[in-house]
């Protein structure tokens, strides 16, 4: 299989995103126009982390997203299934293998969302960028990120969804449908797994929808702000204190 279902069987994920790391960051960079730039700057200044703190970055992939935690002063660890994002983030910043030690300030850990690698209550924040959608239970992530958080500690979600106009909405609908995969074929070392990409951001939830199942799922005072006129939403939430 080239690619996942949007059954989201973990082995099938994993091994799209294994096939697609060599040029992840790239073809990101080429289908969102730069824009995925901006909304990792927008993750990070939600996130706002500061020196002291410990942030888990899941779903973080190569690694990418964890460099603006630790530039910030805080320690950040990347988390993710794919061994073969990891393992591309890991030799980015010279170094080979996966072993839990910090490559220019990013400790890598493999890890399962459904099945966090980490003891309780430890994270001051934890956040997930274009990574939920991928998962196969949202609620028990969200639930998993709930548990390895302190009391108190705030979580972002940074994810694609819903443009708030519908004239946007319908030109948006035909990228995805029409030009998306046309592009990735082009600059993608997986161009299958962007028809999944399409597939999956088109059936997630929306903003009020996915702040609802955040809520259910634990977290409190959760809230949204709208990026690139909903084509991404930022959704931040904390753990109550008590």
């Amino acid at each position: 299989m080239t690619r996942a279902s949007l059954d989201k069987k973990p082995h099938e994920v994993a091994a799209m995103f294994d096939r697609t790391a060599r040029r992840y960051d790239l073809v990101n960079d080429v289908l969102s126009l730069g824009r995925d730039r901006y909304w990792r700057r927008a993750t990070a200044d939600a996130v706002d982390a500061g020196p002291g703190e410990l942030v888990l970055d899941l779903g973080a992939g190569t690694g990418t997203s964890t460099d603006a935690f630790t530039r910030l002063g805080a320690r950040a660890i990347a988390s993710d299934f794919s061994l073969g994002m990891l393992r591309t983030g890991v030799r980015r910043r010279g170094g080979s293998g996966i072993h839990g030690g910090g490559v220019r300030g990013v400790t890598f850990i493999a890890g399962d969302a459904l099945r966090l690698p980490f003891a309780d209550e430890v994270f001051d924040a934890v956040t997930i960028s274009f990574a939920l959608r991928n998962v196969q239970d949202t609620s028990a992530a969200l639930r998993e990120m709930l548990r390895v958080a302190k009391p108190g500690a705030r979580l972002v979600v940074c994810e694609f969804s819903h443009p708030t106009t519908k004239a946007f909405d319908l030109v948006y609908s035909q990228y995805l449908v029409r030009l998306l995969p046309r592009i990735a074929r082009l600059v993608s070392s997986n161009p299958d797994s962007y028809e999944y990409l399409a597939e999956s951001i088109r059936a997630w939830p929306d903003q009020r929808a996915l702040a609802g199942v955040i809520r259910d799922a634990g977290w409190s005072r959760v809230a949204w702000r709208n990026l690139t006129f909903g084509i991404v939403a930022l959704h931040r939430a904390y753990k109550p204190a008590d």
